[in-house]
């Protein structure tokens, strides 16, 4: 079950980014904001970079995938 401000943070609609999970409100991608953390950006150059996003929106991103994770059955690859 999703952490309540995680539920309020991160969208998944159809129409929007094809149904990717995003920041709410926005066309900004989970996965965009892991990306950069994992390319070497802080969260504070996330936060100049996207000024519309706050603290509480990228530990929100962070937190998404462990619960799809905990949601789902998970295949290994052969």
């Amino acid at each position: 079950m999703y952490h309540a401000d995680m539920k309020d943070r991160i969208a998944v609609n159809p129409e929007i980014c094809g149904g990717k999970p995003c920041i709410a409100g926005t066309r900004i991608m989970v996965r965009n904001i892991l990306g950069m953390l994992a390319g070497g950006y802080t969260v504070e150059k996330i936060l100049q970079s996207h000024p519309e996003l706050a603290r509480e929106v990228i530990a929100a991103a962070l937190e998404y995938p462990g619960h799809v994770i905990d949601e789902e059955r998970v295949i290994p690859r052969a």
